[in-house]
């Protein structure tokens, strides 16, 4: 493998109907099917045939209505997607299948069991975004009035995690024999109960699905504050971030994958994929009057509650055209802290208003926003991979399905120009299109660790 040549890794990035807060308006966009196992299949089957590694769904428990204007103005409502992910797999035959599913409202028996049982049905393609949820309006739909603390949310979700992929271990890959002459359906001395009695769960075990065809679905991450990171050194394999820089995303691959070495991986064990928001023209002026129109489109009420919600901080008493107001200190915000920050650092580096700053995010929503012709799209995406910022990109088009068919179409035809991205998929899991080696049973681990016997 190592005499391969390096190649982009791809997530599209399936916010319906677009990431733009004003997809929905946007002429092209097919804002009433956004509820549609039709629309959802046909975006699916793009992404598989640009050679995408993954589709990946995001996920919330809750409409926040702090601002009832913003809630008429935006798209609230979308399906849960490990439901939709299970349809997809059925019309798709190599994209990876992702989801988010947060650690702070679930338990890990049922996160267990769905994606092994997600991995069986897609051919070894599942994929788990591991979240802690910071919309405060997803407490109050499970019986609490405010979220844990930030830190307390990763200490729970270290826990989780571990339970998870302690249960995905249930049964060893050869436990079960199907000897229907003897009678063994499954041999008894290859199931592990799990028998976890920790902080935050008790979980006996073991999980009733057989071990996933991936060993474990691979694990994603998106937090990039100091446990966030830490946690993702440790246990994730992809890890889903948001940079405005050059210099910021080096900083942060370089201390990500420095932090591996201490847990006995190496840098090839976990893929780096900032989030990237194209506007693609076929000239330069196309793609500037693309952008033009979606911020004439964005209503004023979304665009300050988007960023209201992405900051923690309620932005709506002070005047839209000017700076923002004094905020928080760091240590006072129980929302994302590191989407805080960079949104923050963001407007004092440009001297942006509320309303241009909403309008910068309003598609980006904190990650980078390119524009640009197909091989000025590509000029940038290469320079990050080839500057140590990047292993790949998951692509958050602005408005869909036109967003994602300019991607493909357009986009993904030059960079396998550059031998930078794949013209065919490498095996039949996501682990083999991602390059992720497949996790060894914790059990024969023990075993192989064993000295011989002489």
């Amino acid at each position: 493998m190592s005499g391969e040549k390096r190649q982009i890794k791809l997530g599209a990035f399936l916010m319906t109907p677009g990431h733009h807060v004003a997809a929905w308006r946007y002429p092209d966009t097919a804002a009433s099917e956004v509820l549609s196992f039709r629309f959802y299949k046909k975006l699916a089957q793009t992404a598989e045939r640009g050679k995408f590694d993954m589709v990946f769904l995001a996920d919330s428990n809750a409409i926040y209505e702090k601002y009832p204007e913003a809630v008429a103005q935006t798209v609230t409502v979308r399906p849960e997607p490990l439901t939709l992910l299970s349809a997809l797999s059925a019309v798709t035959e190599h994209v990876g299948l992702a989801a988010t599913v947060s650690t702070t409202y679930n338990e890990p028996f049922h996160v267990a069991r769905k994606f092994a049982s997600l991995d069986h049905l897609s051919g070894g393609r599942a994929a788990w975004n591991v979240v802690t949820s910071a919309n405060p309006a997803e407490a109050q739909n499970f019986s609490k009035d405010q979220h844990l603390l930030h830190s307390l949310r990763y200490d729970r979700a270290d826990e989780f995690l571990n339970v998870v992929t302690g249960l995905w271990d249930s049964w060893e890959d050869d436990a079960f024999v199907f000897d229907k002459d003897n009678a063994v359906f499954a041999d008894r001395s290859k199931l592990h109960t799990l028998n976890h009695k920790g902080k935050w769960f008790s979980v006996k075990g073991p999980l009733n699905v057989a071990r996933p065809i991936q060993g474990h679905p691979v694990v994603i991450q998106a937090g990039s504050s100091e446990p966030g990171k830490e946690l993702a050194a440790r246990t994730a394999e992809v890890i889903f971030t948001a940079w405005q820089t050059l210099e910021e995303a080096q900083l942060f691959y370089r201390d990500v994958k420095d932090r591996l070495a201490k847990y006995g991986r190496s840098p090839e064990d976990l893929k780096i994929m900032p989030g990237i928001f194209p506007i693609i023209g076929r000239t330069a002026e196309e793609a500037d009057e693309k952008q033009a129109l979606l911020e004439r489109l964005i209503p004023q009420e979304a665009g300050v509650s988007l960023l209201s919600n992405l900051i923690s901080f309620d932005l709506s008493p002070y005047p839209v055209d000017g700076p923002l107001p004094d905020l928080p200190e760091l240590d006072q915000i129980n929302g994302g802290k590191t989407r805080f920050t960079l949104l923050k650092d963001l407007a004092e580096r440009e001297g942006l208003t509320i309303r241009q700053l909403y309008q910068r995010i309003a598609g980006a929503r904190g990650h980078r926003e390119i524009k640009g012709t197909p091989a000025q799209i590509a000029d940038q995406l290469e320079e990050w991979f080839v500057s140590g910022a990047a292993d790949g990109f998951n692509i958050m088009p602005p408005y869909l399905p036109g967003g994602l068919e300019d991607f493909v179409d357009l986009v993904v035809p030059e960079l396998q120009r550059r031998g930078l991205f794949r013209t065919e998929y490498e095996g039949s899991t996501l682990r083999d299109n991602l390059g992720l080696k497949r996790p060894v049973h914790a059990a024969v681990q023990a075993r192989n660790a064993l000295p011989s016997s002489s």
